[in-house]
């Protein structure tokens, strides 16, 4: 037995990064992310995407044309700027840019805020989840 079994106890369920990606509780963004700089693998909770990035052409029909890339694209590189910011090794970064919600009626930009959270993955490996302030 280690040391945190016999604290603890037996462990009763665990929750894997790759199976919340596999459910859908998270968006592997890790392809888009390579090509904005990001060195580790990056994904979105659901509710961060769907706030922030998710885009239709109905809703383009209604808000004013954009697309999925783009807005991906644009959390991405604002977190980069945060990250590049940032003055030390922080584990959890605030940030804002702007961008249309997705409610069906607005047609300007307002400031959002998105939380970066950087830890282990599965395997001990760097990894980022980008999700909304309230979220953990």
């Amino acid at each position: 037995m280690n040391v945190l079994s016999e604290f603890f106890g037996e462990t009763i369920f665990t929750y894997t990064r790759s199976q919340a990606i596999t459910d859908g509780v998270l968006v592997d963004v890790s392809k888009t992310a390579r090509e904005a700089g990001f060195r580790c693998p990056v994904a979105m909770t659901q509710a961060a995407w769907e706030d922030n990035v998710a885009w239709s052409e109905s809703d383009s029909q209604r808000q004013g044309p954009q697309d999925l890339d783009g807005r991906l694209w644009d959390v991405l590189t604002m977190a980069q700027g945060a990250i590049r910011s940032a003055s030390g090794h922080e584990q959890q970064l605030i940030y804002r840019f702007l961008r249309i919600p997705r409610d069906g009626v607005t047609k300007t930009p307002s400031l959002t805020t998105l939380k970066l959270v950087t830890g282990p993955g599965d395997a001990g490996e760097q990894v980022i989840t980008i999700m909304l302030v309230h979220e953990d």
